[in-house]
């Protein structure tokens, strides 16, 4: 039977609600997400965050325990570089064959995503800046013009997308991505196929210093949600 596609934008909505408080550290690792508690907070019934709750499952930030109910998974930091590691395989493909394939409508929408990180800069709105993030890599995706490699780049984007927010709290790490994003653009525009690979592997890796602030960022992120579910139990 068909969804009702009122009641698939309402779940989709949802998902999206409780993606961005998991990202932000409302639902830190370990919380439990009471489906009757959150169809009082959004007012609706419980089958959208029934619906909403299985998507986020199955983009691997929710685990659904039989018997239990729901859990914002937990990545170990070991797990957190593997996945990032294939994250800049996957986009490092997206690259270099947009570089190739990429249409001059595709090319227009990549600078545009690209002038709105930079409009999001200047404003200093982290939020926007993670949505134009967001849209700028997505264009890449789809401009591959490789149905099965978007979906899955898509993919993993999606079960880090918490932790690729958390990258952007990182002093001077918005400046430098955007300085990583001039690079793409730039390859991608001329064709370069090889360095256009390498400046999106290089822009997702998590390598050295970065390696050091990233882990140092989580560690805080952690302390922080857990020093805020004390003091709200207090």
């Amino acid at each position: 039977m068909t969804k009702h596609p009122t009641r698939t934008r309402r779940a989709q909505a949802l998902r999206e609600m409780l993606e961005n408080d998991i990202a932000t550290g409302r639902y830190p690792a370990g919380s439990r997400l009471d489906e009757v508690t959150l169809a009082n907070r959004f007012e609706v019934s419980r089958t959208p965050i029934r619906e909403a709750l299985i998507e986020l499952s199955v983009a691997g930030l929710v685990e659904i325990r039989p018997r239990r109910g729901s859990f914002v998974r937990d990545i170990g930091i070991a797990r957190l570089i593997e996945m990032f590691e294939v994250m800049a395989d996957l986009e490092a493909s997206c690259g270099r064959l947009a570089a190739r394939r990429i249409t001059s409508v595709e090319l227009a929408r990549l600078k545009a995503a690209h002038e709105a990180c930079n409009e999001a800069q200047r404003g200093g709105d982290p939020d926007a800046y993670f949505r134009a993030n967001q849209t700028f890599h997505e264009t890449i995706y789809a401009a591959s013009h490789n149905g099965f490699l978007a979906e899955q780049a898509l993919h993993l984007q999606n079960r880090l997308k918490v932790y690729r927010r958390l990258q952007l709290r990182v002093p001077n790490r918005v400046s430098n991505s955007l300085a990583e994003h001039d690079q793409i653009v730039g390859a991608i525009a001329a064709g370069d196929a090889a360095a256009a690979a390498e400046a999106m592997r290089q822009h997702v890796l998590i390598q050295g210093e970065r390696f050091n602030d990233f882990v140092a960022s989580v560690a805080a992120h952690r302390q922080e949600t857990s020093a805020e579910q004390i003091n709200a139990a207090e």
